[in-house]
């Protein structure tokens, strides 16, 4: 059956702010403390939105999340009017009140694994909710995703949102940012391939210095509750020395689309060993292997090399979609060039400019979320987050009307801040007809 990609990508929300709360994350420690923009990362984000949409591929948006997070800072004992508790957590522990404040849910990667109607058991495309506990910032947001999945993807005749697994290490689960699917059409049946850090009830090799989130057990109930076939069902340890070096999920170290893998050298344990599985099960598989004395492990987290978007092209040949920081490096670009001009599958590179969400740590490939879909679910998905004139027109005006240019760690406790949210968000569920989908809301 003939299907394709569509991506849906996060929409920064008006909280965007740098506070180091991701611990392995480099770029999100680096830049801690700094102001952030949060209407440019809006814009930045939508920018790249239309373009792609514009070269003809569907392209969807995920709203953000309520921030602050006022349920959050009552379950954690501070009470009182909204603004009482505001000031209790900020003076108190400001800590607690980013975290409740992150707008990270943009980085939609991480929002659930996704699994074509093509691979699973009931024919519906399925989505399993990824309850990333590793982050305290993070692992609040698996109820609100839920939510605004199925706010999108409506039809229970088409798609499956599963809740996500239960909030213990056992099931530290990322979501799409550590999976990858391969084979020939998109709408054929492919082979999936799960990626962790560890295996919670196996000894083994971990990282030394920075936690490895996604656990080998998660994977396998992913793989389950979204109905795959375990004869095309792989599963695979990163590589835990480039997890030590801020390679934090698989998308910062490998990208995959169709029949290619796009990866550094180091990107897995036992890489050679995996490569020739994937040979053996995936028709046409062709491995592009960056050679680390091309591009170093390091040069790799610092330009998010890898953390791009790999999407094919009319005839055949696909497209790598890059973060700006690749191309202001000379090695990475020279390296990019050369294989462009190789005659090999990839042929034409885009650069994107998505500094604010580049200083946290998301590049192009954190911000969107992969579905494979046949004509038919497309049809069902919610028609008014697709990309378009119009919606992109809309959308730039409801930022200008509602984000601010400016923000520090400081300004999470202004009251007014909490009410410019609710009002943006507000208006943003009408604009996209998402119904009443925030808790402020009900």
């Amino acid at each position: 059956m003939h299907a394709f990609e569509a991506n849906f990508d996060g929409l920064v929300g008006p909280t965007h702010h740098y506070a180091g709360l991701s611990f392995g994350n480099e770029a999100s420690t680096r830049n801690q403390h700094h102001y952030s923009n949060p209407r440019l990362a809006a814009k930045q984000g939508l920018l790249k939105m239309k373009a792609l949409a514009d070269m003809g591929y569907v392209q969807g948006v995920i709203p953000p999340h309520e921030r602050p997070n006022l349920p959050l800072l009552r379950q954690l004992g501070f009470s009182g009017s909204d603004e009482q508790a505001l000031a209790q957590a900020a003076r108190q522990t400001p800590h607690l009140l980013s975290a409740a404040s992150s707008a990270s849910a943009m980085w939609v990667a991480n929002a659930a694994t996704v699994s074509p109607s093509a691979d699973s058991a009931d024919d519906r495309v399925h989505f399993t909710v990824a309850n990333l506990n590793n982050k305290f910032h993070r692992a609040q947001e698996a109820p609100q995703t839920a939510a605004l999945l199925r706010a999108i993807f409506r039809s229970t005749a088409h798609f499956q949102v599963t809740e996500a697994l239960p909030q213990v290490a056992m099931f530290g689960d990322e979501g799409a940012a550590n999976h990858n699917r391969f084979g020939g059409e998109y709408g054929e049946p492919g082979v999936q391939l799960f990626v962790y850090g560890r295996e919670e009830i196996a000894s083994g090799l971990i990282p030394a210095r920075y936690p490895a989130r996604q656990t080998r057990e998660a994977s396998e109930a992913v793989a389950r509750l979204n109905g795959l076939a375990p004869e095309r069902t792989l599963f695979c340890q990163q590589n835990p020395q480039v997890i030590d070096q801020g390679v934090f999920h698989n998308d910062v170290i490998a990208v995959s689309n169709r029949q290619v893998l796009f990866c550094h050298q180091r990107a897995f344990l036992h890489q050679s060993g995996l490569l020739a599985r994937l040979r053996a099960q995936v028709p046409g598989f062709t491995a592009i292997e960056v050679p680390e004395d091309r591009v170093s492990v390091s040069d790799a987290v610092k330009t998010y090399l890898f953390n791009s978007q790999l999407l094919s092209r009319p005839d055949g040949s696909m497209l790598l979609v890059l973060p700006e920081e690749s191309r202001q490096h000379a090695g990475v670009w020279r390296y990019l060039g050369e294989m462009a001009e190789s005659g090999g599958p990839i042929r034409e590179l885009k650069v994107f400019d998505l500094r604010e969400s580049m200083c946290n740590g998301g590049g192009p490939a954190c911000l969107r979320l992969r579905v494979v879909l046949t004509e038919a679910e497309r049809q069902a998905v919610n028609p008014a987050v697709l990309m378009n004139d119009a919606l992109f027109a809309g959308l730039n005006g409801w930022v200008d009307r509602h984000y601010r240019d400016r923000l520090s760690q400081a300004d999470l406790a202004d009251p007014q801040l909490l009410r410019e949210g609710r009002e943006a968000l507000d208006e943003l569920t009408k604009l996209l007809d998402l119904g009443n989908v925030y808790p402020f809301q009900r």
